[in-house]
């Protein structure tokens, strides 16, 4: 039986965009599970969320020392992949050179270049990198978007074989649970087809745990520590949508009572 990798004390630094960021701001994010997940199998590891909305891996890397190796952590899991093919980022130099990319590409670099670097820079800093693949873009998984995205992770899971990393295919994960619900008009994992609802950072915590050693028992020592974390999720997306509720009703009536006055709205 393996062990658990991590152990207390450590310090793991969680890289990414608006999905990480997420993982963290949420109660239930996943980045929230992982913590919870190792201190209910006795180990008290220290998070350092790093995620950042609409980055990829270019303005990762370019951060990489002030927000990641300059905080000494032990671990590093790296999130990255959706955002380099929602905004168009090349996977490699024939990608590049392709001519649909504009003339700062040549500043930006690849995303194979820049993960490479990333995954380097972490381990020559004596940082144990773990690798996500990306989730999905859309929970159809037959779109545009997710075929875009398949070589991307292809290439994670080539160089997480190569340099012996720890893989999480979240992707993988996705797939086979989106297909198993068969809920082609439900969002089953996310709420807009790429950001996590809870059973989506349960899944990716899952993954995150798995990828660090815990087994079939630790998981469930882990999952049996999260009810408490989905209850505030639950709470805080309740008072989320009511404030939305009372913000729209508000700005309803507002103009209502200003097209009673004779006021027109502001353009």
């Amino acid at each position: 039986m393996g062990e658990i990798a991590v152990k207390s004390g450590d310090k793991i630094a969680f890289l990414g965009d608006s999905i990480t960021a997420g993982g963290w701001g949420a109660p239930a994010g996943y980045v929230r599970l992982v913590i919870a997940g190792l201190e209910a199998n006795g180990i008290k590891a220290e998070p350092v969320p790093r995620g950042i909305s609409g980055h990829k891996s270019d303005q990762m890397l370019a951060r990489l020392g002030r927000d990641v190796l300059s905080q000494k952590p032990q671990w590093m899991t790296l999130s990255c992949g959706v955002n380099d093919v929602w905004h168009g980022l090349p996977l490699d130099d024939a990608m590049a050179k392709s001519g649909t990319y504009d003339d700062k590409v040549a500043t930006r670099g690849t995303y194979k270049k820049n993960i490479t670097a990333i995954i380097d820079q972490a381990q020559a800093a004596g940082v144990k990198p773990v690798m996500l693949t990306a989730t999905v873009i859309q929970e159809n998984l037959a779109s545009k978007e997710n075929g875009l995205l398949a070589p991307y992770n292809a290439f994670l899971r080539e160089l997480a074989k190569e340099k012996h990393l720890p893989l999480a295919d979240l992707n993988a994960m996705f797939q086979e649970r989106i297909k198993a619900e068969n809920k082609p008009n439900v969002k089953v994992l996310t709420t807009d087809g790429v950001h996590m609802n809870i059973e989506g950072n349960k899944l990716m915590a899952i993954g995150v745990l798995q990828a660090l050693g815990l087994n079939a028992a630790e998981l469930d020592k882990a999952k049996a520590a999260w009810p408490p974390l989905e209850a505030a999720g639950i709470a805080a997306a309740q008072k989320a949508a009511e404030a939305k509720a009372k913000a729209a009703a508000e700005k309803k009536a507002k103009e209502a009572a200003d097209k009673a006055k004779g006021v027109s709205a502001p353009k």
